[in-house]
């Protein structure tokens, strides 16, 4: 517990209490621990933390000695998002495959056994799911991420998110908002903007929140977005009309407002993260999220000591940052009582990500073709993982497909790649083309066009945003590039 709380000021304590930094390692470093002990309520977890669900278990156990009702917060959304599953990939499909499918039903149920599996780790707060209504199909950020286009449909999906994933005593971090879904920059590289009236933002953009905050999400994400209908100057993040006014007074929402990472360059790379962690406290934010790619305690300090001086200074009222404090402590005693009382709702459902993933498939083109194929070539055609989904995520069917028929094999294609380097590594086998996000992608679009002129045979999987015109024998749309996804995409190629 908080030993000594009593060596730390109040006001000091109040600017750790705000923050949810990273850090390096499979196990909980000294200088971590320390900081719990001496306020800090929340730590991030990412991929970098996570070997194995036993080592997990172990680190939030670890953290918990420090301080019983320490939030540890992950970035799980399941899907081509996963933290969790980081090096294996997801075996639950992403927003987009629950919402082709739209059984609000099924994704309440795929939340909770999400939610049981990190609960069962000591992770009590989850930065999912995503809100945002994805109406730009150049979005590089959020595509799959999102439940789709239609406002009613992700608003539908976030609120049976958002209760299955609290059902299982975890709470859901809606995201990001205002809505990040009609934006055609990331905003880990630079500042998005979204130009649209503020009728069109209430009728599309808002619904999803709406929807969180009535299904009682315990806390939202800010994104790092210009809206110029509602501030024409600062992001969502720094804006207390945004947060303060739109949020809380307009949406009526009480819960905890958690910050998008502050080191993604939107931020970072136009206020800093000292002053930019300042003005978003100031504008209604409760919690700095921070350590994706700042890691170290020195950030830990370095913001914690701008909070303190900038309420030393007057730039930053006290009573602000102890209102903050104060939201994060509340939820931090809702998940320990949540831990120690009963025990979630609902049944253990282990398969039933895959189950999702299989209800999610689309196949186009003639069913003969999905008949067995006999030792195929799989040819990965592989843009540039964005920051979110992460290289180090393995995907694709290649895999998968060499458990259903032996003797396949494979080849990876990056940007630049042509169908006659593919076409003279397959030989005579029948070519299986995987691609993601083919319509944002020329070249994706050029090679797929010539393999399917050459190999009229060729099949065809879309792990992404299903915009491209369907070509192939056969084309199989899986909505995502999870695990899940990919082995559901295989059993349709060996026609199991």
């Amino acid at each position: 517990m908080t030993v000594l709380a009593h060596r730390t000021d109040t006001l000091t304590r109040d600017a750790l209490a705000v923050l949810q930094p990273g850090f390096e390692g499979t196990t909980a470093p000294a200088w971590l621990l320390r900081q719990v002990s001496e306020g800090l309520t929340a730590v991030g977890l990412f991929g970098r933390n996570i070997s194995s669900p036993e080592q997990l278990a172990a680190l939030t156990a670890q953290l918990r000695t420090e301080r019983d009702d320490v939030l540890v917060a992950i970035d799980e959304e399941g899907g081509d998002v996963t933290r969790l599953e980081v090096r294996g990939g997801s075996s639950f499909p992403g927003n987009l495959a629950l919402g082709a499918v739209d059984d609000v039903d099924l994704t309440r149920d795929v939340a909770r056994e999400l939610g049981r599996r990190l609960a069962e780790c000591g992770v009590n707060l989850n930065w999912a799911p995503s809100a945002d209504v994805n109406s730009n199909p150049d979005n590089p950020v959020i595509g799959v991420r999102s439940f789709g286009a239609d406002t009613h449909l992700a608003a539908r999906h976030t609120a049976a998110y958002v209760e299955g994933l609290q059902a299982a005593g975890v709470a859901a971090c809606t995201k990001h908002f205002p809505g990040h879904g009609d934006t055609n920059v990331d905003s880990h590289h630079a500042l998005p903007r979204i130009d649209v009236d503020l009728d069109t933002l209430a009728a599309r953009e808002l619904v999803p929140f709406r929807a969180a905050i009535e299904a009682g999400t315990k806390a939202v994400m800010s994104a790092h977005i210009l809206v110029p209908a509602l501030d024409p100057t600062r992001p969502a993040t720094l804006s207390p009309q945004i947060l303060t006014g739109l949020l809380r007074k307009e949406l009526g929402y009480e819960g905890l407002i958690v910050t998008d990472g502050m080191e993604m360059n939107a931020i970072a790379g136009t206020y800093g993260i000292e002053r930019g962690s300042v003005l978003a406290i100031a504008a209604g934010a409760d919690a700095i999220c921070v350590g994706g790619g700042l890691a170290d305690e020195a950030t830990v300090l370095r913001l914690r000591d701008a909070l303190v001086a900038a309420v030393r200074d007057g730039s930053l009222p006290e009573e602000r940052l102890a209102e903050a404090a104060a939201r994060v402590r509340s939820l931090a005693e809702w998940t320990r009582r949540v831990r120690r009382g009963a025990r979630p709702e609902g049944s253990s459902a282990p398969g039933i990500g895959l189950a999702a993933a299989r209800r999610a498939v689309v196949v186009t083109g003639s069913r003969a073709a999905a008949a067995p194929v006999n030792a195929p070539y799989v040819a990965t055609l592989t843009p540039v993982a964005n920051i979110a989904v992460g290289a180090e995520t393995p995907w694709g069917v290649a895999g998968e497909l060499s458990a259903l028929i032996p003797g396949i094999e494979s080849g990876v294609y990056p940007q630049g790649s042509t169908a006659a380097g593919i076409l003279a590594a397959a030989g005579n086998r029948t070519v299986v083309a995987v691609v993601r996000d083919a319509h944002r992608h020329p070249w994706m679009t050029e090679a797929l066009d010539a393999l399917v002129a050459a190999r009229p045979e060729t099949i065809v999987v879309e792990m992404g945003l299903p915009r491209a015109e369907p070509r192939g024998a056969l084309h199989i749309a899986t909505h995502g590039a999870a695990r899940v996804c990919g082995r559901a995409a295989a059993e349709v190629i060996a026609g199991v």
